[in-house]
């Protein structure tokens, strides 16, 4: 990969990393759905007057919606909220061992001894940081997982639905996911017109920043590296996110760095790494339709 590739793949990875603080810091001065929905609001407003899609793609984009934007982003938002930032990047990186885990049962996809050892090794990473300080109670680490569930599940349909250009999907997802996810907020969170008014840098640069940098500049960069380079040479890159986001964590917010967090951090990134990697003959650059978490 030539070196300006690499800085844009490393680009991508520092603001998808820094996406995890950002979130962190916007939910503490905006409720979380309320700040989702405001996200998604603007990821459509830019993205969907751009990128048409056909009638008949319509469904799969509401099915996407709900496992996507509500089940993944809405829960991870929320999640962030009560767990520390490197922890919740570490937690929602599991979503690639359920994704394998549902292409085995659903696609008949062959596991193998090394993904079978990354798969055990990344659920040993989660009891190890699940036994740790930094989740003092059981609920963000469910919320997590299931936000990183919502992830796998998406994964399964976008491998098996329509080709849609990346940035048409995100678009149209938001657009979908808008009345949900403000549905939730309206349900479950008070005082809207408040927490708008109130709003400070921090809400409303989550807004921005998660929507822009994360969701339209970050996936045209990351999308654009898989157009010019093989998959397994450029997705092995996403193993820095965490890592990344985990230092960031201790560095911007006074995360911990105690030794549940570097060993079960560990379990689950070198288990995650013998999922994706492989080891072989290099393949033909090829386009892939897999989202980021970020």
């Amino acid at each position: 990969m030539p070196l300006r590739d690499l800085l844009l793949g490393l680009a991508v990875i520092v603001i998808w990393a820094l996406n995890i603080i950002v979130i962190k810091i916007g939910v503490a001065d905006m409720p979380p759905l309320l700040l989702m929905t405001l996200r998604f609001l603007l990821v459509a407003m830019l993205l969907v007057p751009f990128n048409p899609v056909y009638r008949h793609q319509l469904p799969f984009l509401l099915l996407l919606s709900v496992t996507f934007g509500t089940l993944h982003f809405a829960l991870l938002f929320i999640g962030l909220g009560q767990a520390e930032a490197g922890t919740g990047a570490l937690l929602v990186q599991m979503g690639t061992p359920f994704a394998t885990i549902l292409a085995v049962i659903f696609l008949k996809e062959r596991l193998g001894p090394k993904r079978l050892v990354g798969l055990i090794l990344s659920f040993a990473g989660v009891v190890v940081l699940a036994g740790g300080p930094t989740l003092p109670s059981p609920l963000p680490l469910a919320l997590l997982l299931l936000s990183a569930l919502g992830w796998a599940v998406s994964q399964l349909l976008i491998k098996r639905g329509p080709n849609i250009a990346p940035l048409a999907l995100a678009g149209w997802v938001a657009l979908f996911a808008v009345p949900q996810v403000a549905l939730g907020s309206l349900l479950f969170e008070s005082d809207h017109l408040d927490a708008l008014a109130n709003a400070g840098w921090a809400g409303w640069g989550a807004v921005l920043y998660t929507a822009v940098m994360s969701s339209i500049v970050a996936y045209g960069l990351w999308y654009g590296l898989l157009r010019r380079h093989a998959v397994n040479r450029v997705v092995p890159l996403t193993l820095l996110v965490p890592v990344l986001a985990v230092l960031l964590g201790v560095l911007l917010l006074g995360d911990s760095l105690g030794l549940h967090k570097l060993a079960g951090g560990a379990l689950v990134i070198v288990g995650i790494a013998l999922i994706i990697l492989r080891f072989g003959p290099r393949r033909k650059p090829q386009e892939s339709g897999q989202e980021s978490q970020g």
